[in-house]
């Protein structure tokens, strides 16, 4: 079988490899569709942290079922994958953190992942298509990263939330602060992506950090007092250092962006303001199925992420272009027919 192999940064090479052997506990998979995410692009540009190289991308995926053992599933059947694989045993998997295990491989960044035709799965990660299409199935991942963010600020309704970043997970925690009442205020730096944001998902206000006075801009719509929610969704380390400036007192900061190096905050003021800092990392089952049914109840039109549609064979050609801002990509779609 064919499988696409990001052999060091700037380089995937295609290669023939023997189909993969079934284990006890696992299941058989035929890939229909992979999202192409910020992960992937920033493990091919070498930006990406916990990667090592040579490895095969992808981790939103869809899939059909060629062989399992997994019960309640059945050959032929559509499913997506849960793709972080937990022990089940340390102190994260023992309090219901699965997404944060000690020992946690995910698809495509610890294993290798989607990019083949063919691939093995813990059966445990399985996830019931539950009526979405194979495009719908792909974007379940991504979706539920943003609401898994959103779930840790445990946002209130009314709240002014501030979500740093108009890619594709940024949208997507947008798409669940609205979802949990919130007033979303979207900021970005390119004009596109706001524009998206207005368009396509309803926010009702927008920042460009490139242009407008951001600190002004906040207090002129929250009325003075600031959001008192932050999300970062950039990875940037200049975005995520300025943005403790846009927290209101008492604020909670929640970064779903990641990146290499160390965030540096005044003590001081964050103190005064007894703000909260925390991460969000991957997304649970939990979120997994809050994302299927907002799919499902018409909540979220996922569709409406995918601007670029790319045949697996012609990945290696087209995949820098992807993280060109002039491309106007929101999310590319791989389909492997």
């Amino acid at each position: 079988m064919q499988t696409l192999i990001c052999e060091e940064p700037g380089r995937f090479v295609y290669k023939e490899k023997e189909y993969p052997a079934i284990a006890e506990g696992h299941t058989l998979l035929r890939i229909k569709k992979i999202g192409i995410c910020g992960t992937d692009l920033h493990a091919f540009e070498g930006t990406q942290p916990y990667f090592t190289y040579p490895r095969i991308l992808g981790h939103e995926l869809s899939a059909e079922i060629v062989q399992t053992d997994a019960e309640g599933f059945e050959t032929g059947e559509l499913v997506t994958v849960i793709p972080y694989f937990n022990c089940g045993n340390c102190i994260a998997c023992r309090n219901g953190k699965p997404n944060c295990c000690a020992s946690l491989q995910v698809l495509g960044v610890h294993v290798d992942g989607g990019m083949q035709e063919y691939i093995t799965i813990p059966s445990s990660s399985l996830v019931k298509n539950n009526g979405l299409s194979e495009e719908e199935l792909a974007l379940v991942e991504p979706l539920s990263i943003g609401a898994h963010g959103v779930r840790r600020a445990n946002i209130q309704p009314r709240e002014f939330v501030l979500v740093i970043g108009a890619g594709p997970i940024g949208l997507g925690t947008m798409e669940f602060a609205r979802i949990a009442g919130a007033k979303v205020i979207a900021m970005d730096i390119l004009d596109s992506r706001l524009d998206f944001c207005i368009r396509q998902l309803q926010v009702t206000y927008r920042i460009n950090a490139a242009k407008e006075a951001v600190t002004e801009k906040l207090k002129e719509i929250t009325g003075g007092d600031m959001p008192s929610v932050v999300i970062d969704a950039t990875g940037s380390l200049k975005a995520i250092d300025g943005a403790f400036q846009y927290l209101s007192h008492g604020g909670r900061f929640i970064l779903i962006g990641l990146q290499k190096g160390a965030i540096s905050v005044s003590h001081p003021e964050f103190h005064k303001c007894e703000a909260t800092l925390m991460s969000s990392r991957n997304a649970t089952r939990e979120d997994f199925d809050h994302v299927i049914r907002s799919i499902k109840n018409g909540q979220v039109k996922a569709t409406n992420y995918i601007t670029h549609q790319v045949l697996f064979r012609e990945v290696a050609d087209q995949f820098p272009s992807f993280s060109d801002p002039d491309n106007g990509v929101i999310k590319a779609m791989i389909s492997f027919s």
